[in-house]
């Protein structure tokens, strides 16, 4: 079966000549090899509504016309004797006009084509027609081709970070290279907004000025290492993991609002303990900058033997591993790998946590209005509350007990009383 493949102007042709010889919908994708429920979206997706009416029979598609016995309904023809549901202009005239929907547009194959009482049938009819079906399909292609894919919040970002530096005479490829970890777009996005008016800067800032041609295919993720997972795979993980024996920090993004502010969060599944840092953005150097604290605030050693091995996924936030590894003296300080993609079951203890935060913070949720000390409350009633892995014990009881209740004050979080823990959005409200 064909995948991943948009339908043609020959596939649509068959389509409709398929429809009209009473052919099923199950019948029609087995003969093109596509799947049923793509035949039944695109049916449903571009049949058009149509007036035709059956020669030689009333325009009435009032539900009440069988039964209707109204005279006179047009004030002009005050001689008329005839019963207004036999006339033309019923429909138009009647107040209490309900007009009557045919059961069968609600089943497959959701049109009128091959039906064997379109000749007769004066209900208002959809037809599938392959010609304005694929006008339909392309005329959507080019509009989905066409603007910016970003929010207002992540263009005003990178405006205030892009455009001072082009006025000042840098190129998009300095600035992209030396800000790397501060963009979330790539070089060749940098072009295109600033070519479409949609930065500060313009063509005319730049002296020499790349002529992009339209993009064609769909944007991929901005990386600031390409090659980052080279060394660095689940399967090195495996082996890694098996020689030294350390247990991994899973790390992962919490997102609120698309290009606001989100969470870094950090799981230690040897004790299900978990920490969260507020990011302004969704960058790589807003998880160097925690990592960076986290390695200041705590001191070398401690940081080692928390922090041994971090498994994150393949988001473009963790796409810079060497300045993750190394401390900013280029000192190294932990070992980076990465899930495969499309594989969060990999790192499983971070994502099913997730779902304390999201009783919380609801997904779609911003959190633009919160600030550190709310997250460091939000995690202190999360890892106060007890699991029956743990014995009924707490993630922050064992957590201390491993590492010391020392670093859980450096880390800003407290031991919530049982009773007292609050696991709703009105904790944060």
């Amino acid at each position: 079966m064909a995948k991943y493949k948009h339908l043609t102007d020959k596939e649509r042709q068959l389509i409709e000549q398929g429809l009209k010889d009473g052919f099923s919908l199950r019948e029609i994708a087995r003969c093109l090899d596509k799947s049923v429920s793509t035949i039944s979206r695109e049916v449903r997706k571009h049949t058009q509504d149509s007036d035709k009416y059956p020669p030689y029979r009333p325009h009435n598609r009032c539900i009440k016309r069988g039964k209707c016995s109204v005279k006179q309904l047009c004030e002009d023809r005050p001689n008329c004797t005839r019963v207004c549901s036999r006339c033309n202009l019923c429909n138009k005239a009647c107040p209490d006009f309900d007009e009557q929907i045919c059961f069968r547009l609600y089943d497959p194959p959701y049109c009128c084509n091959g039906c064997f009482e379109e000749r007769r049938c004066v209900l208002r009819k959809k037809y599938y027609l392959h010609k304005k079906a694929h006008q339909a399909y392309r005329e959507a292609l080019v509009e989905s081709r066409t603007g910016a894919n970003i929010t207002e919040d992540e263009l005003l970002y990178i405006d205030s970070l892009v455009s001072p530096l082009v006025r000042r005479g840098q190129s998009v490829h300095h600035i992209s290279v030396h800000n790397a970890d501060r963009l979330t777009v790539s070089e060749k996005s940098l072009y295109r907004y600033v070519d479409g008016g949609l930065l500060q800067a313009k063509n005319i800032d730049m002296p020499r000025v790349v002529r992009l041609k339209p993009r064609k295919t769909k944007p991929v993720e901005h990386k600031v290492d390409k090659a980052c997972r080279m060394g660095r795979s689940y399967p090195e993980y495996l082996s890694f993991i098996e020689q030294s024996g350390v247990q991994a920090v899973e790390m992962d993004s919490v997102i609120g609002r698309t290009g606001g502010k989100v969470l870094l969060t950090l799981m230690f599944t040897t004790c299900d303990f978990m920490l969260a840092f507020l990011r302004e953005r969704n960058t790589s150097q807003s998880v160097i900058d925690i990592f960076n604290r986290l390695y200041a605030d705590l001191g070398s050693e401690a940081f080692a033997s928390m922090f041994p091995v971090l498994l994150g996924d393949n988001g473009s936030e963790f796409s810079n591993p060497v300045a993750i590894e190394n401390a900013p003296d280029g000192t190294a300080r932990t070992r980076l790998f990465y899930c495969d993609p499309y594989s969060a079951f990999q790192k499983p203890n971070v994502e099913l946590n997730h779902g304390f935060i999201r009783r919380i913070l609801p997904k779609g949720k911003s959190f633009d209005h919160l600030e550190q000390s709310h997250i460091n409350l939000m995690m202190s009633h999360i890892n106060s509350y007890s699991r029956e892995k743990l014995n009924d014990k707490s993630p922050l009881e064992m957590f201390g007990f491993l590492y010391g209740e020392e670093i859980l004050s450096q880390l800003g979080i407290s031991l919530i009383p049982p009773n007292e823990i609050m696991l709703t959005p009105s904790l944060l409200s």
